[in-house]
């Protein structure tokens, strides 16, 4: 949308991004357990109101401009809505059908003392990418492989860096997550693609950090302790079968054909839905509150599944809640915060602020690699003064978008860059969202695991060097303009 205004001075720009990061700092600091579930958004509209005041006021820019970039922006982003449906209904059939919870109890066998580090990195790669949460996998599964290190006198720091290295290499990969989604469908890249382009960045550094854990957990040895009540939980709730692994090799199929996210994450959901009602089909009755396995309490423990909280009683708290699951309703909160965060967004754009902060950020750019440096930084930095890795993913991608486009470069590049920075190194920052909730969880502060979650610390460093070498995603072929005489 063209500006036929004046552009709004950069310190002036700067003032409704200033308000913002003091509103989140005192809506993390207020609200450390709830700050998404409503009191962000507020902070967003309230940011967003402060820059069309400024604009309209100021540099006399008419409401109908603000107007139509707002809906035309949250009209772009109707399909990553859907998107995020399918995958709050996606997660909670996988877990119910016996998908995770069978991953989860062959996965928790494979541990030994002295590799226990870089398999607690693998186990929660695995159920990070299952689940599409890092958040959920540390909460969980991490607590679980916490208590494992301690007993095998394994220093917890170094247990928490690796829970947190593998959880968050699973949600940069994995296609239900919250954050893969946004950061995709901000740049304007398909989700798929841009999962496939962060390959080259994010193996090489799991790999890095997995050869570190090696390394450090050859100074360690110890017995093997007793997981059988973990496993007999598992047992109780669910009917754990190899069959179940059926769901995740078609999804990985459907993957591999290209088929398009939505088509992919609906078809992914139905089959763990067939899966259900072959394997667990007295779980669903049980989530119907009904006694009997009959038709109706199938259809309504599948029909609940999908689109609200479960839960498993499996004979163990900790357990139960790794199992639970929010269905489509879990994702709310998560639309809720990208459709104020597009409004602001919006609204930055519109009135021209946007372009005039970018314009100071972009003198250095010269070539690729500065570029991709400068997104880099841009990412990381946003966590620093903004205290949340949603918030981070939108700026960074919008405030660099239109410099991408215009180089010719495709937007997996600037997705990926994005995801390198702002997506990992949110939960080393301790005034975040991600740092604050993970210490809580582990009882570890930011500071003390930090130095121990190599794939956080190295994926930055990883994204710039692979730009360097000029591993990138192809630029986009010029238009060719037809010259006639």
């Amino acid at each position: 949308m063209e500006q036929n205004h004046k552009l709004p001075h950069p310190i002036v720009a700067l003032v409704p991004l200033l308000v913002l990061v003091a509103l989140i700092v005192l809506v993390v600091n207020l609200f450390p357990d709830d700050a998404l579930a409503g009191a962000s958004q507020i902070a967003l509209m309230a940011a967003s109101a402060v820059c069309v005041a400024i604009a309209m006021t100021m540099y006399k820019v008419k409401w109908d401009i603000i107007e139509k970039m707002i809906t035309s922006t949250v009209g772009d982003a109707s399909v990553s809505i859907l998107i995020l449906l399918l995958i709050g209904m996606m997660s909670a059939t996988w877990m119910i059908s016996g998908v995770v919870p069978t991953l989860i109890y062959y996965g928790v066998q494979i541990m030994f003392p002295m590799f226990f580090l870089p398999c607690a990195c693998i186990i929660s790669s695995i159920i990070s990418v299952m689940t599409g949460t890092s958040w959920t996998t540390i909460a969980t599964i991490g607590i679980a492989l916490l208590g494992i290190g301690d007993a095998l006198g394994i220093p917890a720091p170094y247990t928490a860096g690796a829970i947190i290295s593998g959880a968050y290499f699973g949600d940069k990969l994995s296609p239900m997550s919250d954050t893969t989604v946004l950061a995709s469908s901000v740049a304007g890249a398909d989700l798929f693609t841009h999962i496939r382009y962060m390959m080259y960045t994010t193996v090489p550094s799991i790999l890095i950090s997995l050869l570190l854990y090696l390394v450090m957990g050859l100074w360690y040895d110890g017995t093997s302790i007793e997981v059988s009540q973990y496993l007999t939980g598992l047992q109780n709730g669910f009917n754990i079968s190899l069959w179940t692994l059926l769901v995740p090799a078609f999804t990985g199929y459907l993957i591999y054909k290209r088929t398009p996210s939505l088509i992919t994450l609906l078809l992914s959901a139905l089959s763990a839905c067939l899966c259900a009602l072959v394997l667990q089909p007295e779980v669903l009755a049980d989530i119907a509150g009904d006694t009997e396995v009959n038709a109706k309490s199938l259809f309504m423990g599948l029909m609940t599944t999908c689109y609200t909280k479960t839960s498993v009683d499996t004979g163990y708290e900790a357990i139960n809640s790794l199992v639970a699951t929010r269905g489509m309703a879990g994702m709310l909160d998560t639309i809720w915060l990208i459709l104020c965060a597009m409004c602001f967004g919006s609204c930055m754009v519109a009135t021209g602020m946007l372009k005039s902060i970018t314009r100071i950020l972009l003198k250095a750019i010269h070539n690729t690699v500065s570029l991709v440096c400068s997104t880099v930084t841009s990412g990381v930095l946003l966590n620093l003064v903004m205290g949340d890795q949603f918030l981070s993913i939108i700026m960074n991608a919008s405030m660099f978008r239109e410099e991408y486009m215009e180089r010719g470069y495709r937007p997996e590049l600037l997705s990926r860059s994005t995801e390198d920075s702002a997506t990992v190194t949110s939960v080393l920052v301790p005034w975040t969202a991600c740092g604050m909730t993970q210490s809580t969880v582990l009882g570890i502060p930011t500071l003390v695991y930090l130095p121990f979650c190599f794939f956080n610390i190295i994926s930055p460093i990883m994204s710039c060097i692979v730009a360097a070498l000029g591993f990138i995603p192809k630029p986009v072929p010029p238009v060719k303009e037809e010259c006639s005489e």
